[in-house]
C-alpha cells in the first residue's frame, strides 16, 4: 500500500515536472519570454503580437511536439521490453526505427507524391523490422540480451545500407531529408502536429489497456498460460502497439534513439516493474528527455539547431554502456 502511494506520487511530481519544464523551454531561444508573459499570450489566445507569432506559431508546436515523440517512444520501449521480457529492447535496437525509417525515406526520395502515406510506410517498415529481429532472436529459452542485440545489429545495418543506397541514387532530394534522418524538430509547426497527435492518442489509450496484459507477460510464459491467457497473442497485440507509437514518431521527425532503452529501465528504478506505474511514468520522463533534448539542441549552440536525435545519441551511447558494465538487464 505504501508503495503504490509512493508510486502513484512520483508519477504524478514527475507529470508535474514535465508541465513545468513545458512551461521553460516555451520562454527559451532567441528571444527570450518570461514566464509571466508566455501564461499571458496562451490565456489571451491569438492576439496581434511578436509574443503571439513565437509562443503559437513557432515554439508552443515544437515543445508539444517534442513531448509527445518522446511519449511514443518511451512507452514503445515499455512494451517492446515486456513482450521480449528483455530491458535492452528498444524500438532502435529491435530495427523498429531504422526499418520505418528506410521505408519512409523510400517515399520522401523516391515517390515524394506519395508523401501522405508516410506513415502508413513508417508502421509497414517497423513492422517488418521488429518481425526479422524477433525471429532471429527468439530461442526455446526466450530471448537473451545477446540475441537481441546481434539481431538488431543485423537489420539496423540492413536497413542502413537500404538507407545509403536511396541516398546516393536521389542525392540531389538529400538536403531536403537530411534533418528528419537526424530527428530534428527544426521548422517542424502545427502541420506536423497534427499529423501525429491524432494517432497519439489514440496509442496512448490502447496502452492503457494493454497494462494488464503486459504485466501478466512480464510474469513468464508459464504464468500466463496457467492464468488461461493466449502468450502469442499478448505478444503480437504488444509488439503491434509497440511499433505502431514508434513508426508514427518516426514519420513525424525522423530517428530519435535510446529513449525507449533509457526511459523504462529509469522509471522501473523510481515505481518498480508494475506497468500501472512504469507506463504513465515512461511517458512523463519520455516526454521530459525529448524536451530538454530539443531544447538544448536550439539553444546551447545558438544559433545552430543542434537535431535532438544527435543529443540523444551523445547521452544515450554512453548510458548504454553504463548498463552493460553494471549488468543492469
Amino acid at each position: 500500500m505504501i508503495k503504490s502511494t509512493r508510486s502513484r506520487a512520483i508519477v504524478i511530481i514527475t507529470f508535474v515536472l514535465a508541465l513545468l519544464l513545458t512551461i521553460v523551454a516555451i520562454g527559451l531561444g532567441s528571444v527570450h519570454i518570461s514566464i509571466p508573459d508566455i501564461l499571458k499570450t496562451l490565456m489571451n489566445g491569438r492576439e496581434d503580437g511578436i509574443f503571439t507569432t513565437i509562443v503559437w506559431d513557432i515554439r508552443l508546436p515544437r515543445v508539444l511536439l517534442a513531448l509527445i515523440i518522446g511519449a511514443n517512444i518511451a512507452i514503445s520501449g515499455a512494451l517492446l521490453q515486456a513482450v521480449m521480457g528483455n530491458p535492452l529492447a528498444d524500438p532502435g535496437l529491435t530495427g523498429v526505427t531504422s526499418g520505418a525509417a528506410a521505408f519512409v525515406l523510400l517515399i520522401m526520395l523516391a515517390k515524394p507524391e506519395y508523401i501522405q502515406l508516410v506513415p502508413v510506410a513508417a508502421f509497414v517498415g517497423g513492422i517488418i523490422a521488429a518481425s526479422i529481429v524477433y525471429a532471429l532472436a527468439w530461442r526455446k529459452s526466450g530471448i537473451t540480451p545477446i540475441t537481441i542485440i546481434l539481431s538488431g545489429v543485423a537489420v539496423n545495418a540492413l536497413c542502413g545500407g537500404i538507407i545509403g543506397f536511396l541516398s546516393i541514387m536521389y542525392s540531389d532530394r538529400l538536403p531536403s531529408a537530411v534533418q528528419w534522418l537526424n530527428g530534428s524538430l527544426a521548422a517542424k509547426g502545427h502541420s506536423a502536429l497534427q499529423m501525429i497527435y491524432v494517432y497519439a492518442i489514440i496509442g496512448w489509450i490502447l496502452s492503457i489497456f494493454a497494462i494488464r496484459k503486459a504485466n501478466i507477460i512480464r510474469l513468464g510464459d508459464q504464468v500466463a498460460v496457467n492464468l488461461g491467457e493466449n502468450v502469442t497473442r499478448i505478444r503480437i497485440i504488444l509488439s503491434i502497439l509497440a511499433v505502431f507509437l514508434a513508426a508514427i514518431s518516426v514519420a513525424a521527425i525522423g530517428m530519435i534513439g535510446f529513449v525507449g532503452l533509457i526511459v523504462p529501465h529509469m522509471a522501473r528504478l523510481l515505481v518498480g516493474s508494475d506497468y500501472k506505474y512504469m507506463l504513465p511514468m515512461s511517458m512523463a520522463m519520455g516526454a521530459i528527455l525529448v524536451l530538454v533534448a530539443d531544447t538544448v539542441g536550439r539553444t546551447l549552440f545558438a544559433p545552430l539547431d543542434i537535431p535532438a536525435g544527435i543529443i540523444m545519441a551523445i547521452i544515450g551511447g554512453p548510458y548504454f554502456l553504463y548498463l552493460m558494465r553494471k549488468k543492469a538487464f
